[in-house]
């Protein structure tokens, strides 16, 4: 019996017109035939298209949007965009940026240099496809944990009508691939990026903590009270960032579905994890104001009851939910541009 044809993984070569097209029509051999060597258990299928994309000016996360939706419309596993524009993280050039979540890569020509710039342009983009599956800046990942995530790339999930069981079995089958992209989205670094959201979290968490009211409706509350309304608040924000950015993807054909999956599911894990991380801050900053700034014997009138440190959890607890409701309020205010820089960080690779 014949055994079974490995699977593809189909990488769009994106390249403006000019320079950056010429470039990338004599990558594609090179890239195909590198990828090809490191990753022999499935069929790499690189197909170059000419595309500007974006009107310039314009930044890497326009570039990875637009780059995202012809990535979709074309049904391809991931695109690396080769553009004469050049590329800028905190006023520093920089030679490519790789997202992960979306599976695009943005490399600019220009900060390659005159010299080499053939030679360095392959490292480059090989380089940006390992950083989108999922292998860390110093390029010391598993090599066989890489080549499982390629082969789960390829691979398509049973097919099913049922929407949520095919996310669970793309979940299942990809728990791997999603973990990698995730972890390269970083998402303890989510609301620190939203200063709004911040900003309105740190107000609404002072107020709560210098409430007598506040004060008695935690030791009222009980635990299993505390935890709804603490699950309630991460819920709101999380649901505000999600819905309110639209970073929510709808498969337009059934050849993405995974790959539509694979991005939402990464997107929640991110969004839930940074809210999770700012409500853990948010705790600890509550019960270390609780512990300095309210003494004991006002909060033990406030409370009508001798105060102890279960008191003083209680209070941290509410105050932290309550916090981070206000952080989905200020999340409300945030742009939408300012919400998906926030979610979706950039690898930068920088220029020389």
């Amino acid at each position: 019996m014949a055994s079974a044809a490995p699977p593809d993984v189909v990488l769009g070569l994106v390249a403006a017109p000019g320079a950056p097209a010429e470039v990338a029509a004599d990558l594609a051999a090179d890239v195909t035939g590198a990828l090809h060597e490191r990753y022999p258990d499935v069929v790499w299928d690189v197909r170059v298209v000419e595309d500007g994309l974006v009107q310039p000016p314009a930044d890497d996360a326009e570039i990875v949007a637009a780059a995202r939706e012809r990535l979709l419309a074309e049904e391809w596993d991931l695109a690396v965009v080769v553009t004469d524009l050049p590329l800028t993280v905190d006023r520093r050039t920089v030679v490519a940026h790789a997202s992960p979540v979306h599976g695009v890569a943005v490399l600019s020509l220009p900060a390659l240099g005159a010299v080499g710039r053939r030679r360095r342009a392959l490292q480059t983009s090989v380089g940006l496809v390992h950083a989108l599956l999922g292998e860390d800046e110093t390029g010391d990942g598993d090599p066989e944990a890489l080549r499982r995530r390629v082969r789960e790339l390829a691979t398509d999930p049973v097919e099913s009508t049922e929407g949520v069981r095919f996310t669970a079995r793309v979940l299942s089958g990809n728990l791997r691939l999603l973990v990698g992209m995730v972890r390269a989205n970083r998402p303890w670094r989510l609301t620190i990026q939203l200063s709004r959201a911040l900003t309105a979290a740190i107000a609404a968490g002072v107020f709560a903590l210098v409430t007598a009211d506040i004060w008695r409706l935690a030791d009222r509350f009980g635990w299993l009270r505390l935890t709804v309304v603490g699950l309630g608040s991460v819920v709101a924000i999380c649901v505000t960032l999600v819905v309110g950015a639209q970073l929510w993807e709808r498969a337009r054909s059934r050849r993405v579905r995974k790959q539509v999956a694979l991005f939402n599911l990464a997107t929640v894990a991110t969004v839930v994890i940074g809210v999770l991380t700012l409500y853990a801050a948010l705790f600890v900053l509550a019960l270390g104001g609780a512990l300095l700034l309210v003494p004991g014997a006002l909060f033990a009138e406030g409370l009508g009851h001798p105060d102890g440190l279960g008191d003083y959890l209680e209070l941290a607890w509410l105050t932290s939910s309550l916090a981070t409701v206000g952080g989905a309020l200020g999340a409300g205010l945030e742009s939408d541009e300012a919400v998906r820089e926030a979610a979706y960080t950039h690898r930068p690779e920088r220029g020389p």
